[in-house]
This record gives structure tokens, sequence and C-alpha cells, in this order.
């Protein structure tokens, strides 16, 4: 496997660079300090992988990933010191999303994610992604850790003051994004905002059952329950077919 390096920081570079060398399959391609340059080497190297940071003069993580051609576009690899962009890497076709300072365990397992996609795809002929409003991971934050975490296993999403919760059967995430930026990322059909605070998911749903004349109790698969008005409980029976 063959990986560039495209960072600004010569002591990124060198971290990087010293902990590839200790990872046993894997070639360092070559290095770029700049957006533009980062492009060229991809063109000119054709590397299987890219270590991209997302702030770099010139362009940025963004704009050097959106500038590798479809046919011969290596798997990204975004590396930065903020987690706040994680869901959009990710919707930008990353496979992985790495925090600085980067740890050789989480740069090994984000490598054989790659070495996975490389196993099944010719590096000379990888289609383009197919363009897609809807992110293929949630990621949820606990500590310094981001967790990537499927749509499916999405239960809720519920907002405390400026936290908003990922709430699955394992647990609960904290989200880099306010309740309205994702409602905008999220399948409408899936997803449906049933209160000021709180998304959730249709497929969670294990039971509908009348309050009153004006209002229905949904019971979620992990026994939380939200209170909707008759028009939307019908809403949502109508999109799951229930």
């Amino acid at each position: 496997m063959r990986v560039l390096i495209a960072d600004d920081e010569p002591v990124a570079r060198q971290v990087l660079r010293e902990l590839l060398e200790e990872i046993p399959g894997v070639a360092i391609a070559g290095e770029a300090s700049s957006g533009p340059e980062a492009v060229e080497q991809v063109q000119r190297l054709e590397p299987d992988v890219v270590l991209l940071d997302l702030q770099m003069p010139g362009m940025d993580g963004f704009q050097v990933a959106g500038a590798f051609p479809g046919n011969r576009s290596p798997l990204v690899i975004f590396v930065t010191a903020y987690h706040k962009h994680a869901l959009e890497a990710f919707d930008a076709g990353a496979i992985d999303y790495l925090l600085k300072p980067v740890r050789k365990e989480r740069l090994e397992a984000a490598l054989e994610k790659a070495k996975a996609h490389l196993a099944g795809i010719s590096a000379a002929a990888r289609p383009a992604p197919p363009p897609s409003t809807e992110p293929r991971k949630i990621v949820g934050r606990v500590g310094s850790d981001l967790h990537l975490i499927e749509p499916a296993e999405v239960i809720a999403f519920q907002a405390e003051g400026d936290l908003v919760h990922i709430i699955t059967a394992s647990g609960r995430y904290y989200s880099g994004h306010s309740l309205k930026v994702l409602e905008e990322k999220l399948p409408g059909g899936r997803f449906r905002r049933v209160h000021r605070s709180t998304i959730i998911n249709t497929g969670q749903i294990r039971k509908i059952s009348p309050l009153s004349s004006k209002r229905w109790l949904l019971r979620m698969s992990n026994g939380l329950e939200v209170v909707v008005s008759k028009r939307l409980a019908g809403v949502i029976r109508d999109e799951t077919e229930w």
C-alpha cells in the first residue's frame, strides 16, 4: 500500500512518516506541504491512500479531495486537530478521520480499513463514489475518541441546551452538530423531527399508542418514549407502512 502524506507542518509530516515506517506493508509514496502540491503529487505518483490535512495553504483538504479525478482517485484519510469537521469528511468520501496527535493504533486501524477497500477495488479503475446527501456514517464523540456509527443504529438525537446526544442501543455519544444541521443532512424518510429537541429514527419505533384525541406515544427500541401529535403519528405510520 503506497501512502502520500499531505500536511503543511513539517513536524506533523515527520510524525506520520515515522509511524508509517513502523507499519508492515506500507510504503511512503511522497509528501506534500500544500493543497496544490498534494493534487500534483496524487496525479504524478498515483498513491493508494492520502493522509490529508484539512487546513493547508492554497487549497484546504476538502478542495484537494474534490480535485482528484474519479478513475484515479486515492482513498482519503483526513488528519486534523479538530473533530468538528468529521461529518463533512465522511460526506466527502473519506474512509476515516484521525485527530492529531495521531496514535499509532488509530493509524493502523485506518490503514486496515483502506486495505480492505483496496482488496476489492482495482487502483487503476476505481469508480467515483455515487453522489449522496445521506452520511454513510454518523460521527459520535466520547472524550477525545470519535466513533463511526451506522445511521440505522441511531435510535434518536436529543438536544440538551447546546449539547446534542446521539442515542444508540450501545450508549450515548456527543454530536458536533446542532439538530438543525443534522435534520438537513439526514434522510427525511428515516429520520423525523418530532420535537424541537428530538429527532427519531422511524426504523427504531416499536410501538405507537394513543394518549388522547390529539397526542400519540411512540416507544423506541431501547424503551425511549416520545410524545407526538396525532397528525405526525399518522405521517410516521404512512411513511413506515404500519
